[in-house]
């Protein structure tokens, strides 16, 4: 059975996989990442996106193989070892961007990237037409754009916490 090496949110790893395994599969099945969730299969919803070398993907439609040598950041990824909260997870909480939750991995995921791919900041329009590809049946989206507003500017350093952007 082939192999696959490849870091996910900084270890290490090397699985054997049929040539057909799924990203997903090899998070949620092989390691035991249950945040990246599967929606759909169809890479429509968002609910499966992950970072490989630093690039929001959707996982439902990346096959493992594809990801030989890569570094994978999950959901489980982003906050630091001592358990601080990244900028955007912490905003998703501030500003109760999130109801059933089911969506939230990969709407932080890619509101991550979105952010990063932009230091000179986002406005509203930007950031909801940024979100395409992501859905969410539960919140309308308002407070998750407020949260990704507020956290752009910490990760920007125009803010020092969410708990500033919020007020």
């Amino acid at each position: 059975m082939p192999q696959v090496t490849l870091s996910v949110n900084g270890k290490s790893h090397t699985v054997e996989i049929e040539g057909r395994t799924l990203l997903v599969e090899l998070l949620r099945e092989k390691l035991r990442l249950t945040g990246t969730h599967v929606g759909c299969d169809t890479s429509q919803c968002g609910a499966c996106v992950v970072h490989i070398d630093g690039e929001s993907v959707k996982a439902c439609t990346t096959l493992a193989a594809m990801c030989e040598g890569a570094s994978v950041t999950t959901i489980e990824g982003l906050a630091r070892p001592d358990g601080t909260l990244h900028p955007m997870q912490e905003a998703f909480r501030e500003y109760h961007a999130l109801q059933c939750g089911f969506c939230t991995p990969g709407m932080v995921m890619s509101a991550v990237d979105l952010v990063q791919k932009h230091p000179e900041g986002l406005s509203e329009a930007e950031i909801r037409e940024g979100l395409e590809g992501n859905l969410c049946r539960c919140t309308g989206y308002h407070n998750i754009v407020k949260a990704i507003a507020a956290a752009q500017d910490v990760m920007h350093g125009r803010r020092e916490t969410i708990a500033a952007a919020a007020q």
